[in-house]
């Protein structure tokens, strides 16, 4: 049968009217409310307790290991810029080293084996 027939409208549109009916029903019961008020508690209970053990046994919990790893990029992040300062400090002394060398400035200082006269002294 499909959705389109009259008798599986009516027993679906029946079906649907009577679970609304339940859940209100056990929304305004006040037992149901405690009911669930102290289920809500005791997992909040379990869950600190099972925080205070993992800490007694030094086991890190979830939130502990996400700052971790939050760290963990950020020192990697820097560590990356690091590496690519270094790499472009050494191809810049790579770049002076293949350049000629060049005179020191400063006075020139006349070698005496060198003869500035265009001919032999006498």
């Amino acid at each position: 049968m499909s959705d389109g027939e009259p008798g599986a409208g009516g027993l679906r549109g029946r079906g649907e009217e009577a679970l609304s009916d339940l859940a209100e029903a056990l929304l305004d019961n006040p037992l149901f409310s405690q009911a669930i008020t102290r289920a809500v508690g005791a997992g909040e209970r379990a869950a600190q307790a099972q925080r205070s053990a993992m800490g007694a046994l030094n086991i890190p919990s979830a939130s502990d290991v996400e700052r971790l790893e939050q760290r963990l990029r950020s020192l990697s992040n820097r560590l990356e810029a690091l590496e690519d300062r270094l790499d472009d400090a050494l191809d810049e002394l790579a770049a002076l080293r293949r350049q000629p060398a060049r005179p020191a400035p400063g006075p020139v200082v006349a070698d005496p084996a060198v003869s500035l006269s265009d001919g032999p002294e006498e």
